[in-house]
């Protein structure tokens, strides 16, 4: 029996979905390979002697008695900067005199502690360099409440002893997890928070970290999911992009949100 040509491919039609999904995913490196050839990164300073000043954007707790949650987002050092940020949470209670942050940093664990970090402070510090940029604001009456959720929702992150750059558990993990236990902050992740659609204890359904809408994710590496906030967001390899529909704005992997109009 001999094999004759097939003119169409269809006896080969099973190797179209492995090249297409090669080729989906070279498209989406596009995004990062842009930043790190264009953006604004800084690839040569070592993280030992970056800055972590304070960028000054965090109200004066001295001076503003109103109870505060901060969210903040800046790019990861060097070049993991192009693919994704680091974000972490400040609370600030009525009359308090300082702020509280939250954060998972992943070098603790090397030495034995635990990647859940808390302390008192700035909570507008620069991230090895990069400039933090504000992802949500709550403030005023009813703050404290969310204060207090916000407290039991990082007591209980199943992973505040382990950490992994990618797919995840990481910083992003750790915010998107408080998030979806506070789902009245709505916070919307940008698409450049690589580990946030790493759902916690093998979960493959769960909320999006806005509380308003649903996502499938197989560890962080595949999914799918559709909210109010974000909009739609497929997600290969920890690479995500969507539609926001609601600001009208892409969500681009590397790139983030990319849009006409502000963000509201």
């Amino acid at each position: 029996m001999t094999m004759s040509a097939d003119p169409k491919g269809k006896g080969f039609g099973w190797l179209k979905w492995p090249v297409r999904v090669v080729v989906l995913v070279v498209v989406l490196l596009l995004g990062p390979l842009g930043v790190l050839a264009f953006g604004d990164l800084d690839l040569d300073t070592h993280w030992r002697v970056a800055s972590r000043a304070s960028s000054g954007q965090a109200p004066n707790p001295r001076e503003e008695p109103t109870a505060l949650v901060l969210v903040y987002g800046a790019r990861a050092h060097n070049w993991r900067g192009a693919f994704g940020i680091h974000s972490w949470i400040a609370t600030k209670r009525r009359d308090a005199a300082q702020y509280t942050v939250y954060q998972v940093i992943g070098w603790n664990t090397y030495s034995g502690r635990p990647a859940v970090a808390v302390r008192r402070g700035p909570p507008d510090l620069l991230w090895y360099g990069a400039q933090p940029e504000l992802l949500l604001e709550h403030r005023g009456p009813g703050v404290d409440a969310l204060i207090d959720r916000i407290e039991v929702a990082v007591a209980v992150y199943p992973y505040a002893n382990e950490y992994r750059v990618w797919p995840g558990p990481n910083s992003n993990t750790f915010t998107a997890f408080v998030a979806r236990r506070v789902p009245e902050l709505g916070l919307d992740l940008p698409p450049t928070a690589i580990g946030k659609d790493y759902l916690s204890d093998g979960q493959v359904v769960d909320c999006m970290p806005s509380g308003t809408g649903w996502q499938v994710s197989v560890y962080g590496l595949l999914g799918l999911g559709l909210a109010r906030e974000e909009g739609i967001e497929l997600n290969i390899l920890g690479l995500a992009v969507g539609i926001d529909f609601k600001d009208l704005a892409l969500r681009l992997p590397g790139i983030g949100w990319l849009g006409v109009l502000p963000r509201g």
